[in-house]
């Protein structure tokens, strides 16, 4: 958790090699190096392809020049932000903010003090000179009365570098370079610092980043293949790498490679994947003569978005339709008795992985030990270490995407989404007209700003979205709808009852529902008035096939529990997706599918429940009836 707090992460930078240093000292001249800092959690990468191209071009945009940049290598640091927000790093200094404005729809600059150090010398735009020694001016709003010179056109939000007498300002425009002179509150100061920075005539470059740190990297690998050797030495389970075509697959191969361990490849093609990471994924395999298991997810997507509408950042139904399943179908064909598959996820990749262990079972996917040896590694050590290793990588990261995954993700960066549509406009149109068909005919700018990724919005895309005057649509693609007839209230006869009425689409008939409903309880059904009666202990629910629902227990909180339990049987038999994942959760094997439809063994079902833990409807019961 101490890797998401606020606050700041020390790095060290060694100036006679121009590189960053990862270890104790620089492997090339055992230098220990200068320190500097940036922003919490500190997952810093290299900028690579693109991003070096987009970095160049708003340098020149803003301040006329991105000779600074030439020969020079470049890092980046991920930090919090609406969309994306990257620290740029440059000679071991923080000099600015790249940031993807939404409502622009563009990349900004985000000046930094270090930054207007580094390039008052040679901007040819974006800086303005003050008449006179103005005094504190750190967080202030200068007037343009006290403006003596303009070096270049800017516009109302633009980085800015101010100079009076001798200090050095980051600054921000407040008017256009046209209105300046006359505004009452022309320039806002940021920062202020004394002293140029000068750039530096030596070269960079990733191999000398990588020569600098090779002790790092050999301490690195050496240290994963133990703690990888210390578990699959000791297992007679078949070993697996699931290997998604990204950075950090790659580096885990890298890992279990070393160890001589006889291992396979797992790829789960979604259907959604990019082309190249599928091209990839198979001419990786090829070279490296490595025996690859596909499970293959097909058509799934297609055939359960109208169900369940796009995916959501909240709402990601898809990862358990498109990877769970079909990666649970694949380890039960190759691997009946289980298997320890090596992954590459990471603490830094996000909040939700921060409490990684290197040894995981996954939830729902029964028989998979999981490991994670990179689990502590940044960013920049796993490029690290490909660089070093000469593993090869997804031309993608050259295209200036930082992860790679399903190309329409609902997790992706609207900028990345905005990527897609330049290297692939075919896909990006296709999505894009199902989003506006979907959204309905007043849901254009909704689509367009990127709220569909979201089912609840949190609290800064709200912000944005009263900003720009846009409502969420009425959504015509998902008829799901949860009405309290009489919500919670105390019964006449003692204890409470929860009523409401579930409205949902019946794809598979009540008789399913009655079926499913057995993983909750004793049932009793009426096909002729399509009831479903289920005892419980100490209470009772009743199930309509109008969509009533009536739960009664001793107490409110047991009344409550007992009416989402059967709610969800509702939802988990009509919304069935066909994925098998709760038959193989099941560990009484009570559960069996013919030919689409559900079958309870009610002398073998227990009601433990791992069924609905494991159902990707009954996960997002919150998120399907709110």
């Amino acid at each position: 958790m101490s890797h998401f707090e606020h606050g700041k992460t020390a790095f060290r930078w060694c100036d006679q090699c121009g590189t960053l240093i990862l270890g104790k000292e620089c492997s090339g001249c055992s230098s220990t190096g200068r320190e500097f800092t940036v922003s919490n959690p500190g997952d810093i990468r290299p900028a690579m392809g693109k991003t070096n191209d987009l970095l160049a071009s708003l340098f020149r945009r803003y301040f006329g020049t991105d000779k600074f940049l030439k020969g020079k290598t470049v890092f980046l640091n991920k930090t919090a932000g609406e969309d994306r927000t990257d620290e740029i790093i440059i000679q071991g200094r923080v000099i600015a903010t790249l940031r993807y404005d939404l409502k622009k729809r563009d990349f900004v600059l985000d000046l930094k003090l270090d930054g207007a150090r580094l390039l008052l010398t040679d901007a040819t735009k974006g800086v303005v000179i003050l008449a006179k020694d103005s005094g504190h001016l750190k967080g202030k709003t200068i007037p343009g009365s006290f403006v003596k010179e303009i070096r270049g056109e800017f516009q109302n939000g633009d980085p800015l570098i101010v100079t009076s007498g001798t200090m050095i300002c980051s600054a921000v425009a407040k008017v256009n370079s046209q209105a300046c002179l006359a505004a009452e509150k022309a320039i806002g100061i940021r920062d202020v610092g004394k002293g140029t920075l000068e750039v530096s005539n030596r070269k960079s470059s990733w191999t000398g980043f990588v020569n600098a740190n090779k002790e790092y990297f050999k301490n690195l690998e050496s240290n994963g293949v133990s703690d990888l050797k210390s578990f699959i030495n000791n297992t007679d389970l078949p070993v697996t790498l699931s290997f998604s075509g990204g950075k950090d697959s790659l580096a885990a191969y890298g890992l279990l490679a070393k160890t001589g361990k006889k291992f396979s490849l797992m790829f789960v093609n979604t259907g959604l994947e990019f082309p190249e990471t599928v091209s990839f994924v198979n001419a990786f395999a090829k070279s490296r003569h490595e025996r690859l298991l596909i499970a293959d997810a097909g058509n799934a997507f297609q055939e359960q978005i109208d169900n369940f509408g796009p995916p959501a950042k909240d709402f990601r139904w898809c990862c358990k339709v498109c990877k769970l399943a079909p990666l649970t179908s694949l380890i039960e064909r190759n691997f009946p008795h289980g298997t320890v598959t090596v992954e590459g996820n990471r603490i830094f990749e996000s909040f939700a992985r921060s409490n990684l262990t290197f040894v995981a079972k996954n939830p729902f996917v029964p028989n998979q030990t999981i490991l994670n040896p990179i689990r502590n590694w940044r960013a920049v050590d796993v490029w690290g270490y490909i660089w070093w290793k000469d593993l090869g990588y997804n031309p993608l990261y050259e295209e200036d995407f930082e992860r790679i995954g399903c190309y329409l993700c609902p997790s992706c960066l609207e900028s990345e989404w905005k990527n897609t549509s330049k290297i692939h406009p075919e896909l990006h149109k296709a999505w894009n007209a199902y989003l506006l068909s979907w959204a309905g005919k007043d849901g254009e700018n909704f689509i367009k700003y990127g709220f569909w990724r979201w089912k609840a919005l949190p609290k800064k895309m709200i912000k944005i979205a009263e900003e720009l005057k846009i409502k969420p649509p009425a959504m015509n693609a998902e008829a799901l709808n949860l009405k309290w007839v009489k919500g919670v209230s105390p019964c006449v006869m003692g204890g409470y009852s929860a009523e409401g009425i579930l409205t949902a689409p019946c794809e598979h008939g009540f008789a399913m529902t009655a079926e499913m409903l057995k993983t909750v309880g004793a049932v009793k059904y009426s096909p002729e008035y399509d009831i479903a009666l289920v005892k419980v202990k100490g209470g009772t629910l009743k199930v309509f096939g109008g969509g009533q629902i009536v739960a009664t227990a001793p107490t409110q909180a047991e009344a409550e529990k007992l009416f989402e339990n059967g709610a969800k049987a509702v939802l988990r038999a009509q919304l069935c997706t066909d994925c098998g994942i709760c038959v193989k959760n099941c560990p009484s094997r009570a559960i069996k599918f013919t030919n689409g439809h559900v079958e309870i063994n009610d002398q073998r079902c227990t009601h433990c429940g791992k069924c609905a833990a494991a159902c990707v409807v009954a996960h997002y019961y919150d998120k399907l009836v709110a």
